[in-house]
């Protein structure tokens, strides 16, 4: 792993079976559409996906495509994103850093990783509280 830099925060590299093993995850932002996310995700992935999170940059537009979730998250939350094939999430994460948010993570190999790796799944929306 890479050591932060507060000076120039940098997205940390880590594969799925790496995140699965933390002790304490951060939290893990499942950055695919909420179909994609329905069909499978990681346990307790929450869904934001990609266009929303761009958009959410515009500060016109942060309050209607942000949940309230995550426009109340602490900007030294730690973050990890992941996507189906880590094509996304890089791109997420470059985000969430250049709002501020560090330490952020990048789940290398995305869901397909994570499925061929045995890891837990889960199926179905996220609870109704989080979707705000």
């Amino acid at each position: 792993m890479k050591l932060q830099s507060s000076a120039h925060p940098t997205v940390t590299q880590l594969s799925p079976k790496a995140f699965a093993q933390l002790a304490n995850p951060p939290l893990l932002i499942d950055v695919r559409s909420q179909i994609e996310y329905a069909a499978g995700h990681a346990p307790n992935a929450m869904n934001l996906s990609l266009p929303r999170l761009l958009l959410g940059s515009i500060p016109a537009l942060r309050r209607w495509v942000l949940p309230q979730w995550f426009r109340d998250l602490p900007k030294d939350q730690p973050i990890a994103v992941i996507c189906l094939t880590a094509h996304r999430s890089p791109i997420a994460a470059r985000q969430l850093v250049t709002a501020g948010f560090t330490p952020v993570f990048n789940l290398t190999g995305g869901m397909m990783e994570w499925w061929q790796a045995g890891l837990e799944t889960r199926a179905g929306k996220q609870p109704l509280a989080t979707q705000k």
